[in-house]
């Protein structure tokens, strides 16, 4: 379960910068990421919102944003650059780290791959990098641009049409993403390096994969996309991609939620957030508790009735089990489908009642098995005999004690 939250911040030249912050709810973070977005893409692009979601999922909060004049973020992007980029990335970690969420992690894809691993070194938090499809030199971006290289070169800027997309390139653009000291920045990259490509990248050969993994020191990893195409727009291999960077990147993340203690009795309950939602917690699991959306709840766990149904159903199955393996009895499955509602009843089964409302509890059950009629009719005596369906049906006192 994630959440999505707007996340703007100043880039270096004072221009606002539009993000968003992929959150797990319920729970502190296990660390913080970045991610940087392909070369013309956003914030919004297939990769961005699979990769962080997944990521999320797995408790890392991740901030997906736009480059400076793409997307929602305001400035130039004729005037941006590969340089502009690196400095985007340094005011995004910086962000970050004032929101108390320091970046552990960056991860780029395509060009922003290239980008991650030049502002690594300026993000001291950042411990580990990881690259998705990206290029070895920064410049491998500009076979885009065709012969209008030569135009913007004479002319000082050009239009230029991408993916079915025009955009205007500077000379500073180029003039940015050429020259760039790649190799020496993964000599001394001095984090954990993770590289993952697909071998049949027609847009970026896996021939940079190669060259960023040689230039790069050791802790440093490589992981094949297979059948992946290079915007990553297969779901299933973007969350793969993203399944990988977790495992691959926990070691390094800091552990920001507060370790829990003993639990003082069997099940604890408390407030996870939202208006209705409960962290429940046994020994040794843990999940969420929640209400319908139509009565003001998200809808991120079963409700009180559901476990209390749940819990009723899971105990007859388990006693029918045992019982018919102790017996020898032919019993191969068990489904029972429960429901609770409330009525007044209106005949004279309970006519002392006086009318008021009951509580009733349906549950029909299933048996599979070469049974006879005899060993099913025991079965149901059976049924009535679990553990649970006793405590609810008998003289059940709860003892409630004010602590603090």
């Amino acid at each position: 379960m994630i959440g999505t939250e707007t996340f703007t911040f100043t880039g270096a030249d004072g221009q606002r910068l539009d993000g968003r912050l992929e959150k797990p709810l319920y729970t502190q973070p296990r660390g913080a990421a970045i991610f940087a977005h392909c070369f013309t893409c956003t914030k919004q692009s297939r990769a961005a919102t699979l990769v962080a979601s997944a990521l999320a999922a797995k408790g890392i909060a991740v901030l997906r944003f736009d480059f400076t004049g793409l997307g929602g973020s305001e400035g130039d992007f004729a005037e941006a650059g590969f340089a502009s980029n690196i400095d985007d990335l340094v005011a995004a970690a910086e962000a970050l780290d004032a929101a108390g969420l320091p970046p552990v992690l960056l991860v780029g894809h395509s060009l922003g791959g290239a980008a991650v691993i030049a502002a690594a070194e300026r993000i001291p938090s950042a411990c580990a990098v990881a690259t998705i499809g990206a290029p070895f030199d920064a410049a491998h971006v500009f076979h885009h641009f065709g012969e209008a290289v030569e135009e913007i070169e004479r002319a000082g800027r050009a239009a230029v049409s991408i993916a079915g997309r025009e955009f205007t390139i500077s000379r500073d653009f180029l003039e940015q993403g050429r020259g760039q000291p790649q190799a020496e920045r993964l000599a001394r990259l001095g984090k954990a390096l993770l590289v993952l490509h697909a071998p049949g990248d027609e847009t970026v050969g896996i021939e940079n994969a190669s060259a960023i993994f040689s230039a790069a020191k050791h802790p440093k990893s490589f992981v094949s996309l297979d059948h992946a195409d290079h915007l990553l727009t297969d779901p299933e291999r973007a969350r793969f991609a993203a399944d990988m960077i977790a495992a691959w990147a926990g070691p390094h993340l800091s552990e920001l939620a507060q370790p829990q203690g003993e639990l003082a009795g069997t099940v604890e309950v408390s407030t996870a957030g939202g208006k209705f939602a409960q962290w429940v917690r046994t020994p040794h699991h843990a999940f969420i508790a929640d209400e319908p959306v139509r009565v003001g709840g998200r809808d991120d766990g079963p409700t009180p009735y559901d476990l209390l149904l749940g819990a009723l159903g899971a105990c007859t199955a388990m006693t029918l089990q045992m019982y018919a393996e102790r017996k020898g009895i032919p019993l191969t499955s068990v489904r029972v489908d429960l429901e609770h509602w409330r009525d007044h009843h209106t005949d004279c089964m309970d006519c002392e009642r006086g009318g008021e409302p009951l509580q009733v509890i349906d549950r029909a059950i299933e048996l599979t098995g070469d049974l006879t009629p005899e060993q099913r009719a025991r079965l149901m005596e059976i049924a009535d005999k679990c553990p649970v369906h006793r405590t609810i049906e008998g003289d059940l006192h709860i003892h409630s004690t004010l602590v603090g």
